[in-house]
This record gives C-alpha cells, sequence and structure tokens, in this order.
C-alpha cells in the first residue's frame, strides 16, 4: 500500500484532500439511473422500441441501473460526508448545509413537475409530504413515488444528515483494528431487514410491473431506516481508507466485481437486487477509487469534462424523469423503428444533461456560494480528528 496511506497520523487533514474520481462517478451513477427509467415500458412507459427484442434488451442492459444507481448515491454520501467533516464544524451548520445543497433543486423541480403535469389532479396528501421531503416515509406508493419520482432519495438523505453528526462520534470511537467488523456488520444488517422483510411481509398483490407488494417494496427500498446501513457502511469505508485498513484492491478488480455484482441482481430474487447483490461491490469501488485519488493513480474520473458531468449530476438526477414524462406524453404510446427511438433517447439522455447544467448554473451553485460556507462555532461536530 501506497505510504501516503498507510497509517492514520498521515492524513490529519484528509478533509482538505480533493476525490474528484469520486465527482465524476456520481455521473455515471446518475446516467444509470437514467438509463433504467427510460428503458421501462411500464409506470413510466418510455421505452421507445417498437422491435421488441431491442427493447428487451434495453431493459436487461439497465434493468439494474436503478438500484445499482441509488445504492451508489448512499453509500457514497456517507464515504464523502465523513471523509469531508471538519473538526470546526457545527451541528446546526452542518445540517443546514447539506438541507441548502437538497432542497432548491428539489423544490425547482418539484414546482416544475406540478406545473406540466399535477397541479390540477394531485392531492395535497401526495404534493405536500413530497414538498417537505417525508413522503418515503409514508407506506402509500401514489406518495412516495408522487410529484417527481426520484426525489424519494432525497428523505433519506435528509434522515441521514439530521442524524449524522450523532453517528459520527461514535464511528470515530471504534478501534481501528474493528473497521471491518463493523463494516461486515452493515451488510450483515442490510440482509438480514432484506430476509425478514422477504419473510414477514405478504409479497402479493404486485405493484404494476414489479413482482412485489407496496408494502414490501416501501419497506425493503424506500423505508429510510433501512437504507441507513449503505450510509453508515460509507462512513465505515472512509474511516477504513483514513486508517491505512484499506486492502488496496486495484481499480480493474474493483470495477470488475462491480460488474460481478450488477450481473448477480439480475438472477437473485428480485427484492434482493435493490442492494443485497451489490452493496459490497459498490463499497470497494467507492473505496478503491478514493485511494487512487490520494495515492494520484489515474482513474479515468478525475479528469476536467467529468468532474463538470459529476458537478451536474444532482440536478440531472432530479430532472431526467421531468423529461422523460414529457417526452412519454407526447409519444402519447407510439413506438418507433430502432433508429428513431435511439436518437429519442439520446436527446431525452442530452436534455436531462441540459436540464442539470442549467439548474447547477442557476440554482445549485449559487445558492450553496451565497449561504454553503462553513460557518465555525464552539458546539463542534467533528471534534478531535478521526
Amino acid at each position: 500500500m501506497n505510504d501516503a496511506i498507510r497509517n492514520s497520523s498521515v492524513l490529519p487533514h484528509h478533509h482538505l484532500m480533493k476525490l474528484p474520481s469520486l465527482t465524476g462517478l456520481r455521473f455515471v451513477a446518475a446516467a444509470l439511473v437514467f438509463g433504467f427509467h427510460a428503458s421501462l415500458t411500464r409506470i413510466i412507459g418510455f421505452n421507445p422500441y417498437a422491435d421488441h427484442q431491442v427493447s428487451h434488451g434495453f431493459k436487461v442492459l439497465f434493468g439494474e441501473g436503478g438500484w445499482l444507481g441509488v445504492s451508489f448515491f448512499f453509500v457514497l454520501s456517507g464515504f464523502v460526508i465523513t471523509w469531508s467533516a471538519r473538526p470546526d464544524d457545527t451541528v446546526g451548520s452542518f445540517i443546514f448545509r447539506r438541507v441548502l445543497k437538497i432542497y432548491p433543486n428539489h423544490f425547482a423541480t418539484w414546482a416544475l413537475t406540478m406545473i406540466l403535469f399535477g397541479a390540477s389532479v394531485t392531492p395535497a396528501s401526495v404534493w405536500l409530504p413530497n414538498l417537505l421531503l417525508v413522503h418515503a416515509w409514508v407506506p402509500k406508493d401514489e406518495v412516495y413515488l408522487g410529484v417527481n419520482g426520484p426525489s424519494w432519495s432525497l428523505c433519506c438523505e435528509l434522515f441521514f444528515y439530521v442524524i449524522f453528526p450523532f453517528i459520527l462520534p461514535n464511528i470515530k470511537r471504534i478501534p481501528e483494528n474493528r473497521l471491518w467488523i463493523w463494516a461486515a456488520a452493515m451488510v450483515v444488517g442490510l440482509f438480514s431487514c432484506q430476509l425478514a422483510v422477504n419473510l414477514l411481509v405478504p409479497g402479493t398483490p404486485w405493484v404494476n410491473a414489479w413482482p412485489i407488494s407496496v408494502e414490501r417494496w416501501w419497506l425493503s427500498y424506500f423505508f429510510p431506516p433501512f437504507r441507513l446501513f449503505e450510509f453508515v457502511l460509507g462512513m465505515l469505508m472512509a474511516r477504513i481508507l483514513m486508517a491505512g485498513r484499506w486492502i488496496d484492491l486495484g481499480l480493474v478488480p474493483a470495477f470488475g466485481l462491480m460488474i460481478a455484482g450488477y450481473l448477480l441482481a439480475m438472477f437473485v430474487p428480485f427484492q434482493f437486487s435493490f442492494n443485497a447483490a451489490t452493496v459490497v461491490p459498490i463499497a470497494f469501488l467507492i473505496t478503491s477509487v478514493a485511494s487512487a485519488d490520494v495515492t494520484g493513480r489515474r482513474t479515468g474520473f478525475a479528469g476536467r469534462t467529468m468532474n463538470w458531468l459529476g458537478d451536474i449530476s444532482f440536478g440531472m438526477y432530479m430532472i431526467h424523469l421531468v423529461i422523460l414524462t414529457a417526452v412519454t406524453n407526447w409519444l402519447n404510446g407510439r413506438l418507433l423503428g430502432t433508429p428513431a427511438a435511439t436518437a429519442l433517447v439520446l436527446a431525452a439522455f442530452g436534455a436531462s444533461v441540459l436540464g442539470g447544467w442549467l439548474l447547477f448554473v442557476c440554482i445549485e451553485r449559487p445558492v450553496m456560494r451565497r449561504w454553503g460556507k462553513v460557518a465555525p462555532g464552539k458546539s463542534a461536530l467533528m471534534g478531535a480528528e478521526v
């Protein structure tokens, strides 16, 4: 292992060390979520291919991309926030900045969705929980998937942000030689929750296109406390890297493991494809890429273009379903030949990138520059350095 990360004492200022490759990798995860939603033939119904084999191939290729992308974001969130946590930060300042990071884009896309599609037909019991980012706590699919569907994950992120200052001191107290044990415990906890839901919650009637009931889907995928294992696993992987306990898995094996996890997700029972099949490869990939950044190794994700795409990826994530829904409404059930359908998918993807850029330039970046700076105070978030 490179001497730069051999022990925790050589990373006393890890919060100042940039991890540009993780920023670039965020775009890949957002693109997978786009591909997943674009490939659906029901619920959203965008998949525009008239050729059944091509349509099916599109679904198979991206069929696990949505689950993987969201799980990646949760693990990455725990990793990056732990890595960048500052000793002079305060609990209030931290939570304020995190809400400031996600809410303006959420409000903008919420308002756009309501104006375009739902103002006259969406009841307050759906739009109000969505606006307040509490809708993932409600076990009704018309609520947790209401208005702008991808926003449910922000409910989980908001939950993580609120409890992060109270989890972090406990993560810091774990002896370095037990970090891997605790990381394994998070994976076991995730599997145990999925298994318990599978055994105890009825699996029928199915939800439209998915072989799962509303209640089981909500608990196993949308319910914020059940997604906490991924976030805490990310926190632990950050500490493992800081402490010099990382196994230094190379980038090629890490990506190979990720591909294997993606393929495995295609064959496990549906519920276990959400995160159980991919969470370990995700955690290893994130840590491997971060390790490469720390040690100065090239990854292919740290360049200027990839960082720009990573910067706009949150906006792209938030607006892509608005664009897909608009195009679906325009198609009105029509299917297209393969060249035209491919052009339409690429155009929708380009529009999503453009929309993400507009949200970043017009809302996200100005808001964070104006109000998102760290305000040191007496009640420190971090305390002593990790």
